[in-house]
């Protein structure tokens, strides 16, 4: 996944040898590529935030992003589609032109309108104090002790959830929905998830929502074939069966699938898979303390899980790149999945109408629709396999009814489907898709480390780990990771003097004319 792949760039670029075992028949993880007859489809993110984060793991290679992926970014950056009972919905385009995007939330509120500003520049600062915290290991409470650290605590307010703290702001249901509903990219909600995570939908505003041509798995691909470049060798069809260890000492893995279960030296183990399975799976519980026995990994709290379907559709969709619809008992769906563990009457779906910006994933004329429920995860009691045929019947009637697709069925040529019981399947504790959930308990000192507790040579890399889930904290944890690692074996980390170039060095918007909306250069 994209976690593994920029590890083992850093990792090489850095003077290591290094091999990926993968899973799968290609590189990816959840980050793959999804077939169905002609169509293509990401399996899992369909967007790229930040892309900056990135630009400084290539830039550590020597080599620039920009000339292994196209990149372009998406204005409006999405349009959600609020329900609003016994009414029409409410729809709002979202902008990266701040002042636009102010005027759009004014027509459903002057007041909220005229606090959007604020709420970006609030949060500006936010990320700036945060950024720090984001960026390095967090083992302890002694690892916030540092100044930098310390800046980051006026702005956190630990005491408040996204929606306490959006309120402070926004009357409007629909303006508060349109900058909280980005809590779910955690797998959470609003009214739970704590309210550091307003910077979610800052970072859109600021540093804009991009298409990668070919999809997201075409930087996994890029990736991929920079770690060839350097040296790195890949071996797909390579299910790890678990870590080798003399005492805590990791020593290397056994390996199945084509290599057969056999066992392979390694003076380094770094795991990218999902991080309570691969503790649970691939280390023996006799060995491991610090909480990290089955019972303390299965009793923490996990993300919703994510019902998909992937349709081939004749002809084009007259939707935006993406559409969020959410639904008009917003809080009761949120119940149904986090506590009722059942499926809503009128669920909240999202649509990412790809083919719209980018024909390469489907034939001349066609569409490739990606279309993503969130449900409860599986310790929610739901019985997938009676339940499948009621979700994907609650999913074709929203796509017609919410996204006046009425003629779609008529449409589809191809069709997948991945229920919670499929990503269970493939790895994924309780097939909860975001990971371990992002509530104050499971943050910062309090997720598994990067240096796996009470193991030497084992490490994290992933949503499982700090930062947390997400393309570009992901990329974040794999530069800790890699820093970490050289700092043990006492050799440069190839990243040390590649510039920070995010909220510190205001790397913000990237356009084609290499200009801000505001018409400001970009800073090389």
């Amino acid at each position: 996944g994209p976690g593994g792949l920029a590890a083992a760039m850093l990792l090489l670029a850095s003077g290591f040898r290094v091999r990926i075992y993968e899973a799968r028949d290609e590189i990816g993880g959840r980050t793959s590529r999804l077939r169905a007859g002609a169509f293509e489809f990401d399996r899992g993110p369909t967007f790229f935030l930040m892309p900056a984060v990135l630009e400084e793991v290539f830039e550590a290679t020597g080599r620039r992003l920009s000339d292994y992926a196209d990149l372009r970014p998406l204005d409006p950056m999405y349009r959600l589609v609020v329900g609003n009972a016994g009414a029409e919905p409410w729809v709002i385009d979202a902008t990266q032109n701040i002042a636009e995007m102010g005027r759009r939330l004014g027509r459903l509120s002057p007041t909220d309108g005229a606090a959007f500003a604020r709420f970006i520049n609030d949060n500006r600062a936010k990320l700036l104090a945060a950024e720090p915290i984001l960026r390095k290991p967090v083992r302890s409470v002694l690892d916030l002790m540092d100044l930098a650290s310390l800046k980051a605590v006026p702005h956190i307010n630990p005491h408040l959830s996204v929606h306490q703290l959006l309120s402070k702001y926004f009357r409007h249901p629909a303006v508060q929905l349109a900058v909280s509903f980005q809590s779910k990219y955690l797998g959470m909600s609003p009214y739970d998830c704590p309210s550091l995570f307003t910077i979610l939908p800052f970072i859109e505003y600021e540093y804009g929502v991009w298409h990668p041509m070919g999809g997201c798995n075409a930087l996994m691909r890029a990736m991929a074939g920079v770690v060839e470049q350097l040296g790195g060798e890949i071996v797909t069809g390579a299910p790890v069966e678990r870590v080798e260890f003399e005492g805590i000492r990791a020593r290397g893995v056994r390996v199945g699938g084509r290599l057969g279960g056999e066992r392979f030296a390694h003076d380094h183990v770094v795991i990218n898979a999902d991080a309570a399975w691969a503790i649970k799976n691939l280390i023996p519980q006799d060995l491991r303390r610090n909480g990290l026995s089955d019972k303390k990994l299965d009793g923490k709290r996990y993300s919703c899980s994510t019902y998909m379907m992937y349709l081939g559709v004749d002809g084009a969709i007259d939707l935006p790149h993406h559409t969020i619809y959410v639904s008009e008992k917003y809080r009761q769906n949120l119940d149904d999945i986090g506590v009722g563990g059942r499926l809503s009457e009128d669920p909240s779906v999202y649509v990412c109408n790809a083919s719209v910006t980018d024909p390469s994933l489907a034939p001349p004329g066609k569409s490739s629709v990606y279309v993503l429920m969130p449900t409860p995860n599986l310790r929610g009691g739901l019985d997938w396999s009676r339940e499948h045929a009621a979700a994907e019947r609650l999913c074709m009637h929203q796509l017609e009814r919410r996204f006046g697709l009425e003629d779609l069925p008529s449409r589809i040529e191809a069709k997948q489907i991945i229920t919670p019981l499929d990503w269970a399947a493939e790895g994924i504790n309780f097939g909860a898709t975001f990971n371990l959930a992002h509530n104050l308990g499971q943050m910062l000192q309090y997720r598994p480390h990067h240096r796996l507790q009470g193991f030497d040579g084992v490490w994290l890399v992933g949503g499982g780990t700090h930062p947390g889930s997400g393309l570009p904290v992901i990329f974040l944890s794999s530069q800790i990771t890699s820093r970490l690692l050289c700092q043990e074996e006492g050799r440069p980390y190839a990243g040390e003097h590649v510039p920070v170039r995010t909220a510190q060095a205001g790397w913000s918007r990237l356009h084609p004319a290499d200009a801000t909306p505001n018409g400001e250069p970009v800073p090389a």
